[in-house]
């Protein structure tokens, strides 16, 4: 018997050392079995510390959920994939030295969002993860405020404990800005989705944070009015996500940037300070215009709890027109025809390409509306009156098919038909998901060059990528370059990064035209900004949360000390 126990110890002490000598990776892939059919744990690390050693499926998880010494370089992994490069600028950074949560944290968390303090791994794992799947982080704790004092109560806590909090909405986001990186506590918005008030007669309108942009755009609807932005994540993504990163979508050539459709705002600072900007005047002269700063700063400097934002009527007369075209100068020359001859009632100009094309219908069996071309426009006019309209767009159309502007197309008056034309824009995202993994760039480029860097970029990269596909808002030079590969690609990564980077900076394009930086470009930054203008966000993220609890290792580079 004796010999039956020594044997015991020994393969137990030989498969601790093992866990300690293998790389992560190595250990989730071959206890991931038995930690998913083993029951989740519920007992706090600090308790289970008094007990001694745990045994071998308990280390798994404490080492799987970010408690063992080998944690870091676990959740560092995640951030890299197979074969990755920590020396990547996107790469997740080194934990910084924040707290881990406690029992007596739990306690608190509980007793200040009683049911609302969520740690079981079933339930927390979905907002550990962003909407690719390219980013995962290792937090246990998720906690769901209903209102603004409660995030205050939250925020004030965690300063006063030097926790890491990580603000999140819908988590739609595309750059690792709305995950944690490690154990940050996830705070999410998702319960602060009231309307508080909607004036009729300006057609301003006040909500909490958490209101899901599809819901908001219903209520309004209902009352004749529609949100002044449109995204295709409209169904999942929150007003308070959109304003935190500043996002831009379909509508913004009609009714401007959020920067300025936006009124007020509510927000909670890193310390619990209720900063309350919620203005719903149209013009305030007085002082700072403060809610600027959190506008596109990514949850790093505070936490948006409400938001005012100025909404336009609903138009009585929409069309929708898809248009093929043989070259892209063409279709830069028909959108200086329509913003001539369409004007005031033209409300959007998307374009998309060949390649996009196929990828609908390969993978989501959406036929192509008109003939096969080269290029595709979508556009949009909104007014007031129908018969004004449709003349207007009769008469553009006539001029450029009389100008060989456009080789064919279609016009679309009725909702069904509607939706249907808009889907072959907005469902190029979707079709990319199917086609393999997806490297994303959100670039901003003067016009008459967006489509220049997709064609580089084919050419730069020949066999080594799937697809590389274009599409975007011509309208306000924004491009979304997609490039995809059958699988995470380190060294096709390595050719497309900073090749894409060094290109956008060269003609003074932006790296980030409305996703924001997060994790992923955060060391980018200095190709669109200046080192001083960067130093200068640097002193600002220290004032507002100098011990840098707020949605770290987002926005700012690594360098910035």
């Amino acid at each position: 018997m004796k010999g039956k126990y020594r044997r015991m110890r020994n393969e137990r002490l030989r498969f601790f050392l093992w866990l300690l000598s293998t790389p992560p990776r190595s250990v989730f892939s071959v206890m991931l079995g038995v930690f998913q059919t083993r029951q989740k744990l519920r007992t706090s690390p600090r308790l289970l510390s008094r007990a001694g050693l745990p045994p071998v499926d308990l280390q798994v998880q404490l080492l799987l959920r970010g408690r063992c010494p080998q944690s870091a370089t676990f959740s560092r992994e995640l951030h890299l994939g197979p074969g990755g490069s920590a020396s990547s600028p996107a790469a997740a950074p080194q934990r910084l030295p924040f707290s881990r949560v406690t029992v007596e944290d739990l306690t608190f968390f509980r007793k200040t969002l009683p049911g609302r303090a969520i740690t079981d791994p079933d339930l927390v794992q979905s907002s550990n993860e962003d909407w690719l799947k390219s980013v995962r982080g290792s937090s246990e704790v998720l906690l769901r405020p209903q209102t603004t004092q409660e995030v205050s109560q939250i925020l004030s806590y965690c300063q006063s404990r030097n926790l890491a909090v990580n603000p999140q909405g819908g988590n739609t986001g595309l750059v690792g800005g709305s995950v944690p990186v490690y154990d940050e506590i996830i705070l999410s918005t998702s319960l602060m989705n009231n309307i508080l008030s909607f004036d009729k007669i300006s057609g301003i309108l006040t909500c909490q944070a958490g209101c899901v942009l599809e819901n908001l755009s219903l209520y309004l609807e209902e009352r004749d009015y529609i949100m002044p932005l449109d995204l295709g994540a409209k169904g999942s993504c929150q007003i308070g996500g959109n304003v935190a990163t500043n996002a831009g979508g379909l509508r913004l050539l009609r009714y401007g940037s959020l920067r300025g459709t936006v009124l007020g705002l509510e927000v909670v600072l890193a310390d619990g300070q209720v900063l309350d900007c919620l203005s719903t005047l149209r013009k305030d002269n007085t002082g700072y215009d403060l809610k600027q700063l959190f506008i596109g700063s990514e949850g790093t400097l505070g936490v948006i709890t409400a938001v005012s934002i100025l909404c336009p009527q609903k138009p009585k007369s929409v069309n929708v027109v898809f248009l093929g075209c043989e070259t892209f100068d063409q279709l830069l020359k028909s959108f200086q025809l329509c913003k001539g001859m369409l004007g005031e009632i033209l409300s959007a100009f998307e374009f998309l390409d060949s390649e996009c094309m196929r990828l609908l219908n390969t993978h989501l069996k959406l036929a192509n509306p008109i003939s096969d071309c080269p290029f595709y426009i979508v556009i949009e006019t909104s007014g007031s009156d129908s018969d004004h309209d449709s003349q207007k767009l009769h008469n553009f159309l006539e001029e450029a098919m009389t100008s060989l502007l456009v080789t064919d197309g279609t016009v679309a008056t009725e909702e069904s038909k509607i939706k249907m034309l808009w889907s072959m824009r907005e469902r190029v995202t979707e079709a990319l998901t199917h086609d393999g993994f997806t490297y994303k760039y959100d670039i901003s480029l003067p016009v008459e060059r967006i489509y220049q860097l997709v064609t580089d970029m084919r050419q730069h990269l020949g066999e080594r990528a799937r697809s590389v596909v274009g599409y975007g808002h011509v309208g306000d030079g924004n491009l979304h370059l997609n490039i995809t590969s059958s699988a995470k690609d380190p060294a096709l990564l390595a050719s497309i990064e900073p090749f894409v980077y060094e290109w956008t900076a060269k003609f003074q394009g932006s790296i980030s035209a409305e996703h924001g930086l997060g994790l992923k470009k955060r060391n980018y930054i200095y190709y669109s900004k200046s080192r001083p203008t960067v130093a200068v966000m640097g002193k600002m993220k220290m004032l507002l949360d100098p011990k840098g609890i707020l949605n770290p290792y987002k926005t700012l580079p690594d360098d910035l000390k």
